[in-house]
């Protein structure tokens, strides 16, 4: 039986531009975890702060001031002395970048959600009633049709973007050359590439693009703040794995990590389930009513064919290297990022 939970209503406003959320009670200077995140993490994680709070483990333990940005330029700033307690990104380069620089241990991985706190699916957001009938890869590059999406300089949620693209060539019985081909076609049609998954929906909303590639719970989320558009799951998709670590020279390491198993267990998943996430099976959540999917009853439908990083790319340290990588002397030599370059949208 499926049980709703109820989310506190977010202006359509606030959606675009949420602002950091205050603590789930106690003193601010005890116990204050300090938590830098993805820009699309924002809502879900005020609800988590919440449902925390209510909890005998979150009893005391604040969090003023959550930093929330760009993926991979929120690593940056934990790499250059930004403190953080707890960080959770949108891909895995992100937070291999703080274990390269000894921040986050080596083994943080090493538990059963392999690191994960969240996960998601790419899709297409579309206007109201899907006017232009997009409903897969090979529509995106019709001449009717532009597209917006994040940059992958800056942001992780570009690069799920584009590796779903990608990839769904291949998994169409495609080749690397039919996949680059395509992937040249691609960016002939994308009219911007805003800096994060949050700024692409900001444009996307203002009237740029007639299709927004995104996670699908940044469409619920919209759509739960009262944005009036559509959104379609595509037959082929990338599962989206965002991962999570207490630092090592966490100041509130009990309290973060308290949370970070809050986070995980069924109880957090289900919140996050209700802000649009799909839940990691690891946990065990029960099966909520997700206001703003589709079909609330049946929120996260199942594609035919689910790609993942490490199944179909070789993991993250193979793909970044291999599609989104410059070389020594900042020229592109990635797959993607090479052909991004010749458009001009670098």
């Amino acid at each position: 039986m499926n049980r709703t939970i109820k989310v506190a209503a977010v202006g359509a406003a606030g959606v675009l531009a949420l602002t950091g959320l205050t603590g789930c009670g106690g003193d601010e200077d005890e116990n204050n975890v300090s938590v830098v995140g993805f820009s699309v993490l924002e809502s879900a994680y005020d609800d988590l702060f919440t449902a925390f709070g209510d909890t005998d483990e979150g009893d005391g333990i604040s969090f003023n001031g959550p930093s929330y940005g760009a993926s991979g330029e929120q690593s940056r700033g934990v790499a250059d002395g930004q403190p953080a307690d707890l960080v959770h990104f949108s891909l895995e380069p992100d937070m291999t970048r703080l274990v390269d620089a000894g921040i986050v241990a080596e083994d943080w991985k090493d538990n059963d959600s392999t690191g994960i706190c969240s996960q998601s699916v790419v899709v297409m957001i579309v206007k109201k009633d899907n006017p232009k009938d997009i409903q897969g890869w090979q529509d995106l590059v019709r001449d009717d049709v532009s597209i917006v999406t994040p940059n992958p300089a800056s942001s992780g949620s570009a690069k799920w973007n584009l590796l779903a693209a990608y990839g769904s060539v291949i998994a169409d019985n495609g080749s690397d050359e039919d996949a680059k081909t395509y992937m040249q076609e691609f960016f002939q049609h994308v009219a911007a590439l805003p800096d994060s998954g949050r700024d692409a929906t900001t444009a996307f909303t203002s009237g740029t693009g007639d299709v927004l590639l995104s996670y699908e719970n940044e469409a619920i989320l919209a759509r739960q703040g009262g944005q009036d558009f559509d959104y379609v799951v595509p037959d082929t998709t990338l599962l989206i794995e965002n991962p999570c670590a207490v630092t090592e020279d966490a100041e509130n390491a009990d309290a973060a990590q308290a949370f970070l198993d809050f986070e995980k267990s069924a109880a957090g998943q289900e919140v996050l389930a209700a802000d649009g996430y799909r839940p990691l099976e690891s946990a065990g959540a029960s099966a909520v009513t997700v206001e703003g999917a589709t079909n609330p009853d049946d929120p996260f439908p199942a594609p035919t064919t689910l790609l993942t990083v490490d199944g179909d790319f070789g993991g993250w340290a193979e793909a970044d290297d291999a599609y989104f990588n410059d070389g020594e002397d900042g020229e592109p030599v990635g797959v993607i990022a090479e052909i991004q370059s010749q458009f001009g949208t670098s």
